[in-house]
């Protein structure tokens, strides 16, 4: 396998990473909203990863990007740059919404996971 496959495979690797723990996340949050059983330490540790998986994906498809030479199609760019900025925004409300933070991490974990499916099924690479 080549450097240039890698790069791809490493991506696709990334991505599905980050859809499926988002949505974990997103799940597993909405439950600890409403019942305080689900209110783990480790749903803490699985949400921060899924946000930094969205930059995780971000930097391989730069990489991605510049090792093929490729232009990027533009709804993928706009999808990322939503996401990219969405974690910015959460993590930015986490302690003003400090009463409703399960709330906030589930739907925030289903909007990221939306996010990459779609820019999956627009705009692939």
């Amino acid at each position: 396998m080549n450097v240039l496959a890698s790069f791809r495979v490493t991506h696709e690797v990334i991505e599905w990473s980050m859809v499926l723990l988002n949505a974990v996340a997103g799940v597993w949050s909405l439950q600890a909203h409403r019942n305080k059983l689900f209110r783990l330490p480790i749903l803490s540790w699985l949400t921060a990863i899924a946000q930094i998986m969205v930059l995780a994906h971000l930097f391989s498809g730069v990489a991605l990007a510049s090792s093929e030479n490729i232009e990027v199609p533009k709804f993928h760019l706009l999808y990322w740059s939503a996401a990219v900025l969405s974690v910015g925004v959460i993590y930015g409300y986490r302690n003003q919404l400090d009463n409703r933070r399960y709330l906030l991490y589930g739907f925030a974990g289903l909007f990221l996971m939306g996010l990459g499916i779609r820019s999956m099924l627009l705009g692939a690479i």
